[in-house]
């Protein structure tokens, strides 16, 4: 883990500083909009029209990345988000807001994107899942910083929006000064809805999935107190359990995951989710037993999202990474913008314990059909990434000691490298697109152990 973090510092760092404003401003705009005399209908309106900046984002940045690269593209939204965050207080009517909020959901799609694709390029497959935990470890860091100088402000005030696009402002000063080294291909390859879903489909359904809990979970925590009857002190302690047991057990998932199978890690999760929901939809449960159970939710859903990114990055090449996270997070962000409303509308219908059902029906979701997709191939042995993988006739296989030979061809700086490159990334992806359509058709074989859905897996 601290290999990982020493190599990615300067990203970490200015994540860091971007989800302290980002946890600011996301929280401060609720109490401002109750005090400017928004009402629930208008805030609610504010609040989802990130979520629609957040789908436009996850599109169009890996163009941005192909273009001009990942350090500009992170410092350009970065400088994108501090200047709206200081209009906030300026522009005091909801239409403008959420119009800023759609601006400000864009930008950190972006962001995310620029991030986790700069991680997955940095990260080998016996790495990626620690160098993920690190990224949400330092996201929910962020957030729960932010929630203690909310705390000391007026929210009332100017100084609490100026404070968040400072902080944004310095987010990317490690990353232009650091020397530390960037991601080194230019260029990304384009990836559609059905090539990533072929590639994954637990990925992108599990992304779906993570979407509509995440958003539920930390969008209607409030709520579901305020209609618990619970104090403003209960609810604050029992969201901030939501991120101790995510900071908790980040680590060690991410750890695990490097060593067994993932889809394993997914499922075990899901079903220690799925029971303590069901337990907490069922009985009128004491305030300390309702923190055991922040603190576990949170500590699976966190990690859930690493692991399904660490999962599906396992079968791309460093060329389709940002595509592919760009595939992810619009799915998550899907899943994110129907969360409130449905657990909204069924709390109005079977009453408060309609949050933790909602909750359980999601992750009984993600049981049945992480089990249906292990019946689809064989379940690998894992101790190491790409490693002893049996020989087999298999072009999957071949493209995976493809990808990850050394590069002993020439310089790609050179335009001959350039052309082979892409030369040889057309073959790949064209035996790729083969061999899942033999795999497909009727009768065909099962994958050895040591393969997966896209390629081999890790085998030890």
């Amino acid at each position: 883990m601290l290999k990982v973090v020493l190599k990615t510092w300067p990203l970490l760092t200015g994540v860091l500083l971007l989800m302290v404003g980002n946890g600011v401003q996301g929280s401060l705009l609720g109490i401002r909009g109750t005090l400017e005399a928004f009402n629930t209908l208008q805030l609610s309106v504010v609040m989802s029209a990130y979520f629609l900046g957040f789908l436009i984002g996850s599109r169009v940045a890996p163009d941005m990345i192909r273009r001009v690269g990942h350090v500009r593209v992170f410092a350009a939204l970065g400088s994108l988000i501090s200047a709206v965050l200081v209009l906030y207080p300026m522009l005091v009517e909801w239409q403008i807001w959420a119009l800023m909020r759609v601006v400000i959901g864009f930008g950190f799609a972006g962001i995310y994107i620029t991030a986790e694709s700069w991680l997955n390029n940095t990260a080998t497959n016996e790495t990626r899942g620690q160098a993920l935990s690190a990224y949400m470890i330092v996201q929910m860091l962020g957030i729960v910083a932010s929630q203690g100088l909310l705390a000391a402000g007026d929210p009332f005030g100017y100084d609490m929006f100026l404070i968040p696009s400072v902080l944004v402002s310095l987010a990317f000063l490690p990353l232009l000064l650091a020397d530390s080294p960037t991601p080194t291909f230019s260029t990304t390859v384009r990836l559609g809805f059905r090539d990533l879903f072929r590639i994954s489909p637990l990925g992108c359904v599990g992304m779906l999935i993570s979407g509509g809990v995440f958003s539920a979970m930390f969008g209607m925590a409030s709520v579901w107190g305020t209609l618990s009857l619970l104090s403003v002190k209960q609810i604050a302690l029992f969201t901030s359990f939501l991120y101790v047991g995510g900071l908790l057990l980040q680590y060690p998932v991410g750890w695990l995951s490097d060593r067994i199978d993932r889809r394993q890690i997914m499922l075990w999760l899901s079903v220690v989710a799925t029971v303590v929901l069901i337990v907490a939809t069922v009985l009128d449960l004491p305030f300390w037993a309702l923190l055991i159970v922040a603190g576990l939710l949170g500590g699976i859903t966190y990690p859930m999202y690493s692991l399904l990114i660490a999962y599906t990055n396992d079968f791309l090449s460093k060329e389709q990474m940002a595509a592919a996270s760009a595939g992810l997070i619009f799915m998550n962000g899907v899943g994110a913008i129907f969360g409130p409303l449905i657990t909204g509308w069924l709390m109005g219908v079977v009453g408060t314990n309609g949050f933790f059902l909602y909750l359980a029906v999601l992750y009984a979701a993600q049981v049945v059909y992480t089990l249906w997709r292990m019946t689809r191939r064989a379940s690998p042995s894992v101790t190491g990434a790409y490693r002893g993988v049996t020989p087999t006739a298999s072009t999957v296989a071949a493209v995976a000691v493809l990808e990850n030979a050394p590069d002993i061809g020439p310089s790609p700086e050179t335009p001959e490298a350039a052309e082979e490159a892409s030369r040889g990334l057309e073959i790949r992806s064209a035996e790729v697109a083969e061999a899942v359509e033999q795999d497909a058709a009727p009768g065909a074989e099962r994958p050895e152990d040591g393969e997966t859905e896209s390629g081999p897996r890790k085998e030890g």
